[in-house]
């Protein structure tokens, strides 16, 4: 909870120098110990395959046994009335096109938050401002913080000049929030007013500011947001929250 802590704890917890940042080894280890500053993707998959997986739930799976049932029955009492069994596999159907769409807008949301990600930052190592690579930025690293620009990785605010920060990819706020270095916060403040610190993929709309690296990669809060779109299963469907009901 880094925004609960002061400048002088980040400092020494990170290791770190205001004035002078990392020195271009420690960058380096650190970069080896944290790996790179990037969002991971979830695997991709085939559409067919993908599609298939809708099935692999056990009311589903009970639905196309009835449909066939209904079939077989419709056939051996020759009735011919295959009325019911169509419908069935109608709705099983949708249901698993409805899925798929749910999941391929999942994947969408976590190509946008990468599309976010920081492609250079200015950061200050061996006392030199430097442009580098987004995805080499390290916990500790001291990073300058310019209108226009998104935020390169979680940060610790050390100075903030008139600062305002668009955060509506971790809120949905779409009003810029004025962030102040100096605030003191308490264990209660909700995410979208912690003031005292700049988050991954948010970008900064005014102002500037020198800030401490404190979470970089999978480790940001929007990383937390990432992995809940990979790790998490879609969303259920209409149909399966109806037959979730009647287990």
């Amino acid at each position: 909870m880094e925004h609960l802590m002061s400048k002088e704890e980040i400092r020494k917890k990170l290791k770190s120098n205001f004035d002078k940042g990392l020195k271009e080894e420690e960058a380096e280890a650190r970069l080896q110990e944290f790996g790179k500053n990037i969002l991971s993707q979830k695997k991709k998959e085939n559409i067919i395959i993908k599609f298939i997986k809708q099935f692999n739930d056990f009311m589903i799976i009970i639905l196309i046994a009835a449909a066939a049932i209904s079939a077989i029955m419709a056939k051996i009492d020759g009735t011919g009335d295959y009325i019911e069994s169509i419908i069935i596999i109608a709705i099983v159907v949708f249901n698993a096109i409805m899925g798929l769409v749910q999941e391929n807008k999942a994947e969408k949301s976590l190509e946008a938050l990468k599309k976010m990600s920081a492609p250079v930052a200015k950061v200050i190592r061996d006392g030199e401002q430097k442009n580098i690579d987004g995805e080499n930025i390290v916990p500790g690293d001291i990073v300058i913080l310019e209108a226009g620009n998104y935020v390169p990785a979680d940060c610790r605010l050390i100075q903030s000049f008139n600062l305002k920060i668009d955060e509506a990819s971790l809120t949905g706020e779409t009003v810029p929030v004025l962030k102040n270095a100096e605030a003191k916060l308490n264990s209660d403040t909700v995410q979208g007013d912690i003031v005292n610190m700049a988050f991954a993929t948010t970008m900064i709309t005014n102002g500037h500011a020198k800030a401490i690296v404190t979470k970089t990669g999978m480790e940001t809060r929007v990383g937390g947001i990432a992995k809940a779109i990979i790790e998490d299963e879609a969303p259920q469907t209409p149909i399966q929250k109806k037959l979730e009901e009647v287990r």
